[in-house]
């Protein structure tokens, strides 16, 4: 009996292993967003919503006291991107937001007074 009892265990501790990686590993694949959501989300974490004209024009005007993150994946960066717009890939998921929440404050740098505009 003692021997059944490990070999369960042993099964228990695998599965979840494996249910772990599963869910730790899986492509998520977000809905898409509609206006509203993007409005809602702005609001409830403090953030203002800008027309390319507005950007347009505080990019004319003061290009080195703007900070500009691409959050497409890497490829589609290279593919292309705006002038001076650094990198940082992000689903566009709570998740991924939440897993990388340390790497994107090492990322931005101590400076909270910038202009940072994500796209």
């Amino acid at each position: 009996m003692n021997g059944f009892k490990k070999t369960i265990v042993a099964l228990v501790a695998v599965l979840i292993t494996v249910g772990l990686l599963w869910f730790t590993n899986r492509s998520v694949t977000p809905k898409a967003a509609t206006p509203e959501d993007v409005a809602a989300e702005a609001r409830e974490g403090g953030y203002q919503l800008i027309d390319t004209q507005k950007l347009k024009k505080i990019y004319n005007k003061n290009p080195e006291g703007l900070l500009l993150v691409d959050t497409r994946q890497e490829w589609e960066y290279r593919s292309g991107h705006i002038k001076g717009a650094l990198n940082f890939p992000m689903e566009p998921t709570w998740f991924s937001r939440w897993r990388k929440k340390e790497a994107l404050e090492e990322f931005l740098g101590p400076d909270k007074n910038r202009f940072i505009v994500f796209y």
